[in-house]
């Protein structure tokens, strides 16, 4: 398989989670602010989320509404680009465009861009080909439908990492080779969905139910497919998923997540 450009950042996969928007900056995530700030704080991978406003346009913003984070108020879907872009995150910071995102961050940092609407997949993959962005982009969702279209629509140099299902199919695979005789036992299951994606970027729990463990990292890693867990703000269980062997850890407390690779001696920055 050839390796895709954008795993050729620093190592581990040091993530602000919707950039740095701690201190000065709280209630600033997804903002232009907010990525500049990590950028400068010396991350290489940020993460960030968009939606399509109702005229088309990728919009850099987490909720399906404006109501929680900003001072405006309505479904981003059924607002123009331009009202959506007069609200305030925080109350100080626009909602930016995907495209100038791209556009102002160094073309050496690292993106991993959580798509959070069907109208958002094809747009969001104009703002990649006219920004000549594959390289540093991974594009992620929860529904595999949305990443299929992604896949089918760009081609190869698409980077995606895995959706919903084909992360159950990947946990189910750990649980399986963890059993004393697994053949056996997959003779009388349901085929496991397929695994579909370059990168897995899961949850470490989800409820009750752990994901990641020291068998799925090593069914992922036997498939050469590295391991991101979000969202990690504890110092103490980064330090517990890096000694497990993870590839990269996502946090909205990335001053803790640099403290733990500088204490560890790989921050890479």
């Amino acid at each position: 398989m050839t390796r895709h450009p954008y795993f050729d950042g620093p190592f581990p996969r040091a993530y602000a989670h919707r950039g740095w928007h701690l201190g000065d900056l709280t209630g600033c995530e997804n903002t232009l602010a907010a990525f500049h700030r990590a950028v400068d704080e010396g991350f290489g991978y940020l993460e960030m989320d968009v939606h399509a406003s109702a005229d088309g346009v990728v919009m850099v913003h987490h909720d399906r509404s404006l109501d929680r984070t900003t001072d405006g108020a309505g479904l981003l879907a059924e607002l123009p680009a331009a009202e959506i872009a007069r609200a305030r995150v925080g109350g100080r910071e626009p909602v930016p465009r995907l495209d100038r995102v791209l556009a102002e961050l160094p073309p050496t940092t690292r993106v991993t861009i959580e798509i959070k609407s069907a109208a958002a997949v094809l747009p969001t993959l104009d703002v990649l080909d006219r920004a000549d962005a594959w390289h540093r982009v991974c594009l992620g969702s929860f529904d595999e439908r949305w990443l299929r279209r992604a896949r089918i629509a760009a081609g190869d140099k698409l980077l995606t990492s895995m959706a919903q299902l084909s992360a159950f199919g990947l946990r189910g695979r750990a649980w399986l080779g963890a059993l004393p005789d697994p053949l056996s036992l997959l003779a009388r299951m349901p085929v496991l969905p397929p695994v579909v994606g370059g990168l897995a970027q899961l949850p470490r729990r989800f409820g009750a139910l752990t994901v990641v463990d020291a068998a799925l990292l090593a069914i992922a890693h036997a498939a050469d497919r590295e391991v991101h867990v979000w969202t990690v703000d504890d110092a103490d269980e980064m330090g517990e998923l890096l000694d497990m062997g993870v590839d990269g850890l996502l946090s909205d407390r990335p001053d803790v997540l640099r403290d733990v690779l500088q204490d560890r001696g790989v921050w890479a920055a």
